[in-house]
């Protein structure tokens, strides 16, 4: 028999569980008929949730062997969740899933038969619209991709998901990164493996709130842009040449109308407009750099990317 694991992070998501294993029951029933040699094992990882998260996974857990649950000692946020699940991990293929449904269970008899049978490491998805997302938020993402395009060697393709499936050699790879700034979507690009991706529109929620406000998706694009590329500290002394030969231009300039004009003066106004703009160019250029040697310094601590406090 061959063991399909499959990670679901958690975080306040009890009203979402039992919607999931009703989802997550149907598609195993298709693996039953469609693939009668794999089994599945449920990872489901409380990542420090504050409502029944826990207890509604205990129940699962009682009815269900297959069923088993990491809970860690607080919250670590999803990267920690994602990671936990693939070193709990047993299957000779992991596929991690969102417990809101975003993520269709319905696509994995396809995505696993790619790995399977047409020779592919991977399988993923991606969103090809954001039907219900706010404009501005959506607007924003999509810069995001462009962006981090641009900057980086490594490819992140524009609406991927977490929602993916992959052999045990990939998830080594992926462990052998302890890196405790991570950023998955990157991760993924960077290993390599072949990867079959797979389309679908965007789904509403099946129950409760998201979990990412707009911050903390700037925060999240920040992570990655930092993990990923080191352009923006290259930007930093590009502004700092720019500015040198503009200060320069204007120095020659002034010793020019000085000795054909005279010393007329000069408006403050003006001197305190620039005085205030080269400054806060010094402060972007710093706090690039400080970004940089924050995550450096996080790095040296050798802090463990999580804490479990009950698992089973």
């Amino acid at each position: 028999m061959k063991l399909l694991s499959v990670i679901v992070p958690c975080y306040n998501e009890e009203q979402a569980i039992p919607y999931f294993y009703e989802e997550i029951q149907k598609t195993i029933a298709v693996f039953e008929k469609e693939f009668p040699e794999t089994a599945f094992e449920l990872i489901f990882i409380d990542d420090g949730s504050r409502d029944g998260t826990l207890s509604a996974l205990k129940t699962l857990h009682e009815k269900d062997e297959r069923v088993r649950y990491v809970s860690f000692s607080r919250n670590f946020g999803k990267e920690a969740g994602i990671y936990a699940g693939l070193q709990y991990a047993k299957g000779d293929h992991a596929v991690i899933m969102d417990v809101d449904l975003q993520d269709p269970p319905a696509l994995l008899p396809d995505m696993y038969r790619a790995v399977t049978e047409e020779g592919y490491d991977s399988a993923a998805t991606r969103r090809v619209t954001r039907k219900g997302e706010p404009p501005i938020r959506s607007f924003f993402a999509r810069c995001f991709y462009r962006l981090i395009n641009r900057l980086s060697r490594t490819e992140i393709v524009d609406g991927a998901r977490d929602y993916r499936i992959m052999s045990r050699r990939m998830v080594d790879a992926i462990l052998s990164m302890r890196e405790v700034n991570r950023f998955t979507k990157g991760i993924y690009g960077w290993i390599g493996f072949e990867t079959k991706w797979f389309a679908y529109e965007n789904i509403e929620r099946v129950a409760g709130e998201t979990k990412w406000s707009f911050w903390k998706l700037l925060l999240y694009s920040i992570e990655g842009i930092v993990a990923f590329s080191t352009t923006p500290l290259a930007l930093a002394a590009l502004l700092g040449i720019f500015f040198t030969f503009v200060a320069f231009i204007m120095i020659v300039f002034i010793v020019i109308r000085t000795l054909v004009f005279g010393d007329p003066t000069s408006g403050w106004p003006s001197m305190v407009c620039i005085i205030v703009f080269i400054g806060g160019i010094q402060l972007f250029c710093m706090g690039v750099i400080g970004e940089y040697l924050a995550k450096a310094y996080m790095e040296t601590k050798n802090r463990p990317i999580y804490i479990v406090k009950e698992e089973a």
